[in-house]
């Protein structure tokens, strides 16, 4: 009974807090100012407050109120001014002192706008603490003059008080300062990961169905003139290849559109579009489909049974297996091509071999090159496996030709 209580006041108190967190900084320090000036007439606080000079007290007169309220009031611009902020109510509070008025609860408005001058001044901060110590120099030299009974050391320590009030401010100010460069950082680095990513997409997706097109209308030009009956069929070919990178463009660019708002005003159909579109490993049958009609001799091999895998551990294995046969027909057009899937208990191995006798691709793709940063081709798809735990081996056969073999982990579907 008593935690649910305690429960219930918890919530209570959300709703008002958050209400207050979402007003701007000239409502919260002009509520923070008004409270400060009811409180300094408050008689049970009248003996709490800043102090400094000990000096025969005077009664109360509209002076004295007027001093109060200009040590308070101002603390409404205590963030947008805080420089004009501290020296009106250090006047008011020297003033105050000098005059031997009595200790009000407003005069720990000295100590906020010092704590907002440390903590929120931007521009000319050491000027601004040097004028504030010569004040309170000057200060001490007027109620010494005024007959005050305190001695150097007791000013000392009022002012070391004071310098410590400062230096929590300015610690607040460096820690805000140094978490939103760290943001900007993140931010930054963030954003450029999201790029290279975006380069390897358009890369993967335009590079291979381009390669594809080349190879299939040199096809068809040169079946023109020697067997003009099977020149539609590569026409058929290139514009097959055609809709295929449309459609996984029109994925990438549904992925960059599905963040924010948009993400959250997506509807379960537009989803199930996206979804439909995605690079899977179930649809690297139509890679292979597209090499065959590219004219690539390809077989196509699948053992074990397919389960259902995360998008990315899908995508990098539908990855791998066409950037293997864009290089195929790239650097061993015409050489027979083999792709195997191979599904185990904890991961999928992939392998693609190219033949060819040793020494015959002369361009073969150099598997080496730019990190994650900025990878292309193998170099990227490496760096893609590697994220997730991966594998991934290229190079050229010693009996001839050349294989790529990745192994990547299987990951449980999120649900």
């Amino acid at each position: 009974m008593t935690s649910r209580h305690a429960f219930w006041g918890l919530s209570r108190l959300r709703a008002p807090l958050s209400w207050w967190r979402e007003q701007g900084a000239s409502c919260q320090d002009g509520v923070l100012a008004l409270v400060l000036a009811l409180l300094a007439f408050a008689p049970t606080l009248s003996n709490i407050g800043a102090q400094i000079g000990d000096l025969p007290e005077r009664p109360r007169s509209v002076l004295s109120i007027a001093l109060t309220l200009a040590q308070t009031l101002p603390l409404a611009a205590r963030r947008r001014w805080p420089a004009a902020c501290l020296a009106v109510v250090a006047a008011a509070f020297a003033a105050h002192q000098a005059l031997g008025f009595a200790t009000t609860f407003g005069s720990v408005g000295l100590y906020v706008a010092l704590y907002s001058a440390g903590a929120h001044q931007v521009r000319f901060r050491r000027s601004t603490a040097a004028a504030a110590s010569a004040g309170y120099v000057a200060l001490a030299f007027v109620l010494n003059r005024l007959g005050s009974p305190l001695g150097v050391a007791d000013y000392s320590a009022f002012y070391v008080t004071l310098v410590a009030i400062w230096l929590v401010g300015r610690s607040v100010r460096v820690r805000r300062a140094q978490e939103a460069e760290r943001r900007r950082l993140a931010a930054e680095v963030a954003t450029a990961a999201e790029r290279a990513r975006i380069a390897r997409e358009l890369h993967d997706v335009v590079t291979h169905h381009v390669t594809a097109m080349v190879v299939q209308a040199d096809a068809a030009q040169f079946l023109m003139t020697s067997a003009p009956e099977r020149a539609g069929e590569g026409l058929v070919a290139v514009s097959d290849t055609g809709r295929r990178a449309l459609r996984e463009l029109r994925y990438l660019l549904g992925v960059l559109e599905a963040t924010g708002e948009s993400a959250a005003g997506e509807s379960a159909a537009d989803e199930a579009a996206r979804a439909e579109r995605a690079p899977t490993l179930g649809r690297v049958t139509d890679l292979v489909e597209g090499a065959r009609r590219s004219g690539q001799p390809v077989g196509f091999s699948e053992q074990g049974e397919r389960r259902p895998q995360p998008v990315e551990v899908e995508l990098a294995a539908y990855r791998v297996v066409q950037e293997a046969l864009t290089n195929a027909m790239t650097y061993a057009a015409g050489q027979p091509t083999r792709v195997s899937v191979s599904h185990g208990g904890k991961h999928i191995e992939i392998t693609v071999i190219t033949d060819g006798s040793p020494g015959s691709l002369r361009a073969a793709p150099v598997p080496h090159g730019p990190g994650p940063e900025g990878g292309r081709g193998l170099a990227g798809l490496r760096a893609r496996v590697r994220m997730l735990d991966g594998q991934l081996e290229a190079g050229p056969r010693p009996e001839g030709g050349f294989e790529v073999r990745a192994t990547i982990p299987i990951k449980p579907v999120q649900e």
